[in-house]
């Protein structure tokens, strides 16, 4: 049974809290999620996120990294070292931080709406 009182999914994504009682324990690791809240004990591992929000994620942020370093090259000519320099710590950065943000925001909402597997049931 859920309490009266859930955080907002946005709030849980961005910071990392258990989408049942609001303890930032979340995450075990940067990206990873804990095997369980240890503040009221919900099973994360009971989430099916997937890698769904990877490849999204890779795809949007390499096409907005890949239009910024165009318009840079178009724009100013610098040395390529300067765009391995820029582009590669910045693309990482991005894709790591809102994963771990677009992670836990499916993570909450299937919490929220309580998400399951499909069944097939003998009823008509």
């Amino acid at each position: 049974m859920k309490p009266e009182y859930l955080p907002p999914p946005g709030l849980v994504a961005i910071r990392g809290l258990c989408p049942r009682c609001g303890a930032r324990t979340l995450f075990g690791g940067l990206v990873a999620f804990a095997p369980r809240c240890r503040s009221c004990g919900l099973d994360f591992s009971a989430f099916n996120v997937g890698d769904g929000p990877a490849a999204l994620l890779i795809l949007v942020i390499g096409a907005v990294i890949t239009g910024l370093a165009i318009a840079l090259e178009l724009g100013a000519h610098p040395p390529f070292w300067v765009h391995i320099l820029l582009w590669l710590p910045l693309t990482t950065l991005a894709v790591i931080g809102s994963l771990r943000v677009a992670k836990a925001l499916l993570l909450a909402l299937e919490y929220r709406h309580e998400a399951a597997e499909g069944r097939i049931t003998d009823e008509p």
